[in-house]
């Protein structure tokens, strides 16, 4: 199975000058714990789960926090055409647990290990 069959549909995504607490609104409303971070159509950050984690330990205060000043910026994405089992061995080497899936027309998902483990439990099931 391509990453492309496992991530079709909406991309939550947020702007960079947008606040921790909305991005916190955000994930919680959506059900996801990452979002892409764009300019216009290019993807120039990701804000995860382990970014608030990193807001609220550090005391800051969510409401006056930029997600720009906390996100991981242009983070690594993979191809749409990689297959499953390639992107669970990149995210478990690299430690993400989520990505954003690109095509040539751009950003089309955000594959998270969740979504990895569900697609392999299927394959092999």
């Amino acid at each position: 199975m391509e990453l492309r069959d496992l991530v079709a549909g909406e991309v939550e995504k947020l702007s960079s000058s947008a606040s921790v607490s909305s991005a916190a609104e955000q994930m919680s409303a959506t059900g996801v714990g990452a979002l892409a971070v764009t300019d216009g159509d290019d993807v120039i950050g990701i804000f995860t789960e382990r970014d608030l984690v990193k807001v609220i330990a550090q005391q800051a205060d969510p409401s006056a926090e930029q997600v720009n000043d906390w996100m991981t910026p242009y983070p690594d994405s993979v191809d749409a055409e990689t297959e499953v089992h390639d992107a669970a061995r990149w995210m478990l080497a690299a430690g993400y647990r989520h990505l954003p899936v690109i095509d040539r027309t751009g950003l089309v998902g955000m594959a998270s290990i969740k979504d990895i483990l569900w697609a392999l439990t299927e394959e092999s099931g």
